[in-house]
């Protein structure tokens, strides 16, 4: 064998290892999936969230509250006049995000139950209806602002906005797409933001730096079948879209597998205290799935 033949192989032979890795690290085994419906009777749920404390929140939007899921012991109510809460997410610090469409706002909740209003306005007029929500683990917090049914009839923005807000507080419109933006998410190293648009029924991908800085806008998932809702990202970087059933996707935007649920699902997030099971809300009710691949933390 030459010299040059033996840097071609090895050459070869690296290249070969490192595909292998990276299509091990997306592959999942969907085929023993069970979905198991673990709380009924809501008028309309979204915005699961997860507590590392052990148990679920999720919205039931008419009704008007924010219910708490604990695993083995049943749903009660976590708070009464949610203010027609959708979104939840929790920081590293345990704290309680939430998209409040009726008083069109942003809060979030402390260890204590006190409640902070991070955002309600931009450059003076209200916002339309804030949607999903997600934080990166160094605080920086982006969320959507659509506006569904007759949320768009009393408007005072012309526009549907994505929103950043930074570690220090400081608030800035990252995008105004044409369509109504949705759920939105974090990759793993929280360098990329997905954001679903549901009437362009895409997944627009962004780069975020250091500084929770958004640039670089694209089309990452394109015709989704179904309208595009919530999001969940894995520690492998895949993504699942709530559309019709829960849409898994790999990280280039290929689709693995579609999740089958009875009823139109809504949201999702990764829970338990190992990370490894996806609870979806669907309309009247919540769903789970044990997986075999953890939620990421962005």
């Amino acid at each position: 064998r030459t010299a040059d033949g033996g840097l071609v192989y090895h050459t070869t032979m690296r290249l070969v290892v490192a595909l292998l890795v990276c299509v091990s690290a997306q592959a999942q085994d969907f085929s023993n999936i069970k979905v198991e419906k673990v709380s009924a009777g809501h008028q309309f749920t979204e915005g699961p969230a997860w507590s590392r404390e052990g148990f679920l929140l999720f919205s039931d939007v008419p009704a008007d509250k924010i219910h708490r899921l604990v695993p083995g012991k049943g749903v009660d109510v976590f708070r009464e006049d949610s203010h027609g809460a959708n979104g939840n997410t929790f920081d590293t610090r345990g704290r309680l995000y939430t998209c409040e469409s009726r008083t069109r706002r942003v809060t979030r909740t402390d260890k204590n139950g006190k409640i902070e209003v991070l955002a309600e306005r931009w450059q003076g007029k209200r916002l339309n209806a804030p949607n999903d929500i997600v934080v990166r683990r160094d605080g920086h917090i982006y969320f959507t602002d659509p506006a569904f049914g007759n949320q768009a009839d009393t408007r005072e923005l012309d526009f549907y906005g994505v929103y950043h807000i930074s570690s220090k507080g400081e608030m800035e419109l990252i995008a105004r797409p044409s369509g109504r933006p949705n759920g939105i998410g974090l990759s793993p190293d929280g360098k990329i933001l997905y954001v679903a648009n549901s009437d362009e029924r895409n997944l627009r991908a962004y780069q975020v730096d250091r500084r929770g800085t958004v640039s670089g806008e694209r089309v990452l998932i394109s015709g989704i079948d179904g309208v595009p809702d919530g999001i969940a990202v894995d520690e492998k970087g895949n993504i699942y879209i709530t559309a019709k059933g829960v849409a898994v996707y790999t990280p280039e935007g290929k689709l693995l597998e579609t999740i089958k649920i009875a009823e139109r699902p809504t949201n999702c997030t990764f829970g338990d205290p190992d990370l490894m099971t996806l609870y979806i809300t669907a309309q009247t009710s919540v769903y789970r799935v044990r997986l075999d691949v953890r939620g990421a933390v962005p």
